[in-house]
């Protein structure tokens, strides 16, 4: 299970440079949600406690219409809120779909029912594809290899079904439809790595059929000189 902790929001500790522009986001919802959630219950308490006073069952307490400041306040107050988190969901959205297309490394993600294919692309030598099979434990899953501090381009494709591609620690995933054609910005993403090693868990997050809960796999995030040494010695046609 990755790690997570209050500080990240309970999110696990973000492996690419756009995992932290997620956790911002994330940080500032929760800071936005829990500012406003105060205001209302301390007006609440305000009215309940400083507005008291015993009546008659059948008296109503006197009824104030068409006051145009508070109405307008009202009215005011929520659209500012909107309009903030609209601003920056939609900027950060932008960034986080954004594909150069120039990314050095770039990977083809094919899904099927119920396992991943991997083809990794870098200085014009592709490796021969990794395969695997539905597991119990990702460990023994399909693994992908990966440089740290290296702009990569996925390509997620499928033939079956919708499936969705999830690293925990990106901070990010991606449904993967069936029929979008091949070059289609829409089947596409691009993370930059940070200097952070290891085993990351990855996993299909799109209910798609019996052993869709086996559909595991790992990402494996190397220094370059040893992911250098993997695309020589995986390269296709060469000899394991």
């Amino acid at each position: 299970m990755p790690e997570a902790n209050w500080s990240r929001g309970l999110l696990p500790d973000h492996v690419t440079e756009q995992g932290g522009i997620v956790q911002t986001l994330w940080n500032g919802a929760w800071i936005a949600a829990l500012a406003t959630g105060a205001v209302v219950i301390v007006l609440i308490l305000w009215a309940s406690f400083f507005h008291r006073k015993r009546r008659a069952k059948a008296d109503l307490p006197p009824q104030v219409r068409y006051n145009l400041p508070i109405e307008m306040l009202y009215t005011l107050i929520p659209l500012v809120m909107v309009s903030v988190f609209f601003f920056f969901t939609a900027r950060d959205s932008e960034a986080l779909a954004k594909v150069s297309g120039n990314a050095p490394v770039k990977v083809k993600v094919e899904a099927y029912q119920w396992s991943w294919r991997f083809t990794t692309t870098y200085n014009g030598k592709t490796t021969q594809p990794v395969a695997g099979t539905p597991v119990h434990d990702y460990h023994q899953g399909p693994q992908l290899v990966l440089p740290v501090n290296q702009e990569i381009e996925f390509d997620l494709s499928t033939d079956d079904v919708i499936h969705s591609f999830w690293v925990p620690e990106f901070l990010f995933k991606r449904d993967i439809i069936p029929g979008i054609p091949d070059g289609n910005p829409g089947r596409k993403f691009q993370v930059k790595t940070l200097d952070k090693t290891g085993v990351f868990a990855g996993r299909c997050a799109e209910l798609c059929g019996v052993d869709h809960s086996r559909m595991l796999f790992s990402v494996k995030l190397v220094p370059q000189q040893e992911f250098d040494q993997y695309i020589a010695t995986h390269q296709a046609g060469s000899a394991q």
